[in-house]
């Protein structure tokens, strides 16, 4: 596209304000408004475009989510936030009640933000994926959200889903179909996964580390298909 158009592209979302059929509220609308001139700034400054495609990856043991940006064909680390709680330690989620915060590999898409939640703003990870509901795991709106409380959930606090928030916003205000949002144990190189080979659930973890080991490699987040219940990444 010539970079005219692209200009005029951007301006007239500037000007629109995005205006999209993603849900919104004035909650959301008064967060963007406070957070998304600096995020713009800290983007440009690192080399991103502004409105550029994201990934998201979460490692429960270091209580981190990272935000990842486009950048040419592969995507670069952007910002590291906290994540302030979590419940259940290590381990996936697998039923209703269970306490457990999921670990697998998700999508975001624009019916999944929830501008009104009672956490102030969320989004749904995503929790079962295909994988989870072929092996009959329950539970649902799974969320990743602001305070600094939850039982199966990923609280941020309120200024940093913010800025999580807006981010995913505009990702998807402009074009971006869906983001990954990856949520593993830890990272899933040998190392670790020795360290935490008496856990029951080292022979799933061992099943995610191919997608980990996809990104490591390219910076593009792993699509997967299942195969016997699991998951089988496209190399």
């Amino acid at each position: 596209m010539p970079k005219l158009l692209v200009v005029m592209a951007l301006l007239f979302l500037m000007v629109t304000g995005h205006k999209t059929n993603l849900p919104d509220s004035k909650r959301a609308s008064d967060a963007r408004a406070k957070v998304w001139p600096q995020l713009q700034k800290e983007l440009t400054g690192k080399g991103f475009n502004t409105y550029g495609s994201i990934y998201i990856r979460v490692f429960k043991d270091i209580e981190q989510m990272e935000i990842w940006v486009k950048l040419g064909s592969k995507y670069k680390l952007f910002k590291t936030y906290d994540v302030c709680y979590y419940s259940g330690g290590l381990g996936p989620k697998t039923k209703t009640g269970d306490g457990k915060s999921p670990e697998g590999f998700y999508t975001i898409e624009p019916k999944q933000l929830n501008p009104v939640s009672n956490y102030y703003l969320a989004i749904n990870v995503g929790y079962p994926n295909k994988v989870e509901q072929l092996k009959g795991y329950t539970g649902d709106a799974i969320m990743v959200h602001g305070h600094c409380a939850s039982i199966g959930c990923y609280a941020m606090t309120n200024p940093k889903i913010e800025e999580i928030y807006t981010l995913v916003y505009q990702s998807l205000a402009a074009g971006q179909q869906k983001i990954h949002l990856d949520i593993f144990p830890f990272k899933m190189d040998e190392d670790h996964l020795k360290f935490y080979a008496a856990y029951k659930q080292d022979a799933f973890w061992r099943t995610m580390k191919p997608g980990y080991e996809l990104f490591e490699k390219k910076h593009i987040p792993a699509d997967y298909e299942v195969k016997g219940k699991e998951y089988a990444f496209k190399r």
